[in-house]
């Protein structure tokens, strides 16, 4: 077993989930009981994760310093690397320059660590502090642009400190750097990949959960919620109402193309619910973004527990995967960037009891379980969208004119992608209402009209996220359609923010 110390990171169980994907058992655990789980269990490696303290700071997570003294392998990862220079007598000091995002790793010092790697390559960073100086016993292995110490070790001790995060797909090279720790740990390695064995405990598990009561599911047309709903159909059948709440807050045609795509693929009972104004009348005047996602969630609830009565249901099935969670503060010492309206935003007391046979998995691991399932391609390879929909699209009070041009950019956005054949190079691609007005030239004459924002990202799983480069001549048409097509347009901006600093919605 390898044991994953969770000092709060958005990315932590995602150490994990690289961990298994070798095939070698990973436990998630907190800092204040490792050492009883060290002791208690098998452990061959420790992984030290990162976090969203300083270490210097009061009250900031730590572990028992005997922990060092076990003889066993640790790997620590940003905080983790700066929680063991601070306990072991090194200096960690605010950086005078930050780093979220790419860098360019320079090894300096040869490793077991880096065993198999190029002398330089890039890695994903996200911290503001750093090592000033390393503790006695320890060598420096790398360092980038603005980090002397970005890699250190004590040989002797089997103790490695890393800077970036080897765990998240944008550092070249990290699941070498994972396979060189565990090889260090002496712990062999096989691929794991996600199987119909999987997919059938899956729903022996929901069918084992709910039995024979009545179950609805939230069901947006997203992969999640799709593949929570194919999932529960199989457990339980028409024991199953799946009900689309129509919010006023989706895209253009979203309804219609929903209704249709289950009319063709699914015999399943789907009721749709249009709760347009209620939704509506509860955001009026509401600009602050985490307000908005509250109450999101709970009309949502609203609405479903008054279905659930009327068809006499207990329980309900969510799409919720990891990344919802973990960017709800999922753990304990994690901060809270978001309340995702089916994690964060839910009220405290609900009525009904929730069933989220997808909450430990990443949406690439959802889709492999769609495919599984036989999901068709049309919803397998669909862009997330969020569960508050345009709402988060929308810098400001939501109105019904500000969500009409958000569909309108939307709408020619998904145009462009498609007719450029990059809707499935990309993520998510998406338009912001940004709430700036500028001056611009029409008919030469003066106007002062809406600016629109584009976000178009590449990622995995949604943990980290970069801006999609894509051709000028293509953001050209699009910037240009938008101007002429909606006419209180007339600047159009272009989002190349990486995930971090930035997360993938704007709100």
């Amino acid at each position: 077993m390898i044991l994953v110390v969770d000092f709060g990171s958005q990315t932590a169980h995602l150490i994990n989930r690289r961990i298994n994907e070798m095939g070698v058992s990973a436990k998630l655990v907190l800092p204040e009981n490792a050492l009883k789980e060290i002791k208690q269990n098998p452990v061959k490696g420790i992984i030290f994760s990162g976090g969203p303290a300083s270490v210097y700071a009061a009250n900031s997570p730590a572990v028992d310093k005997d922990v060092f003294g076990l003889n066993i392998p640790i790997l620590g990862i940003c905080y983790g690397q700066q929680l063991i220079c601070h306990l072991l007598g090194g200096t960690v000091i605010p950086g005078a320059k930050k780093e979220f995002g790419p860098a360019q790793l320079k090894i300096t010092g040869r490793s077991p660590l880096f065993d198999k790697l190029p002398d330089s390559f890039q890695v994903w960073m996200s911290h503001g502090d750093k090592v000033d100086k390393a503790p006695p016993g320890f060598v420096k292995l790398a360092e980038t642009e603005n980090i002397v110490n970005a890699a250190l070790a004590n040989k002797q001790k089997k103790i490695y400190c890393i800077m970036f995060h080897p765990e998240v797909i944008h550092t070249q090279f990290g699941q070498q750097v994972l396979t060189n720790f565990l090889a260090i740990c002496k712990v062999p390695t096989k691929p794991m990949v996600i199987n119909k064995q999987n997919v059938d405990n899956l729903i022996k598990d929901i069918k084992d959960s709910v039995q024979e009561n009545k179950v609805i599911c939230a069901l947006s047309g997203g992969v999640d919620s799709t593949v929570a709903a194919v999932l529960t159909h199989q457990a339980i059948g028409g024991n199953l109402t799946c009900i689309y709440i129509d919010s006023g807050l989706m895209r253009e045609e979203e309804t219609s193309r929903l209704r249709e795509t289950f009319r063709r693929h699914y015999k399943m009972n789907i009721k749709q619910v249009n709760a347009q104004g209620l939704f509506l009348q509860r955001l009026k005047g509401v600009v602050d973004p985490e307000k908005k996602r509250k109450i999101i969630g709970k009309t949502f609830i609203d609405v479903l527990e008054e279905e659930a009565k009327a068809l006499g249901a207990k329980y309900l099935v969510q799409g919720t995967i990891y990344p919802d969670v973990i960017e709800s503060s999922g753990t304990k010492h994690s901060q809270r960037i978001k309340s995702h309206h089916n994690v964060g935003a839910l009220p405290g007391r609900m009525k009904l009891i929730l069933v989220e046979p997808l909450r430990t998995f990443y949406k690439d691991q959802v889709r492999e379980i769609g495919k599984i399932l036989g999901l068709p391609k049309e919803i397998l390879q669909r862009q997330p969208f969020p569960g508050p929909g345009l709402a988060v699209r929308i810098v400001g009070a939501v109105t019904e004119q500000r969500l009409k041009l958000v569909r309108q950019a939307d709408k020619i956005i998904q145009e462009e992608l498609n007719k450029a054949k990059l809707d499935n190079r990309v993520w998510q691609a998406f338009a912001v209402y940004p709430g700036i007005k500028t001056t611009g030239v029409r008919g030469d004459g003066r106007s002062y009209g809406e600016t629109v924002a584009i976000r178009i990202v590449e990622a995995k799983d949604a943990m980290t996220v970069r801006w999609a480069r894509l051709p000028y001549e293509f953001l050209d048409r699009m910037a240009v359609r938008l101007a002429n097509e909606i006419k209180q347009v007339n600047r159009v901006v272009y989002d190349i923010t990486n995930k971090p600093p930035a997360t993938i919605e704007w709100e």
